[in-house]
């Protein structure tokens, strides 16, 4: 009878990890940790936009990430002024410590003078990343 108590509670509380983890997967939020941080064509290999960039980090076995390029690159096609810059966080290992950059895809949102304003981990909803753009332009 224990062993079937301990399995339930198990199951409960993955059950309810899974839940949470799925809920804030991909949401686009203000994080205060980046603290002001500024990237520019150093750090990206890229200029960045003339009113905002958005810029995933990504792996190569990554299946999120490729969902998360496309989503990307049409709202970059949809608004002027907005670049779309991928990066591929294995090669560039000091810039994700750097910004804390915990697992991939990450999608920062910079401002035309390239602050970080939002950050989403996980695929981000199309929605959500416009409404992003939003505060960055």
């Amino acid at each position: 009878m224990t062993g079937l108590v301990v399995c339930m509670v198990v199951l409960a509380l993955a059950s309810a990890y899974g839940v949470l983890h799925q809920r804030r997967s991909g949401r686009v939020r203000v994080r205060g940790r980046d603290g002001g941080k500024r990237l520019g064509a150093a750090e990206l290999g890229e200029e960045i936009g003339e009113r905002a960039t958005l810029v995933q980090f990504s792996s190569a076995f990554c299946a999120p990430c490729r969902a998360t390029r496309r989503v990307l690159a049409e709202v970059a096609g949809m608004v002027p002024g907005v670049s779309h810059v991928e990066i591929d966080a294995e090669d560039h290992l000091d810039l994700v410590r750097d910004l804390g950059i915990l697992k991939t895809p990450t999608v920062l949102v910079l401002d035309a003078e390239g602050k970080i304003v939002r950050r989403a981990t996980g695929q981000p909803r199309r929605a959500d990343v416009i409404a992003a753009l939003g505060e960055a332009v």
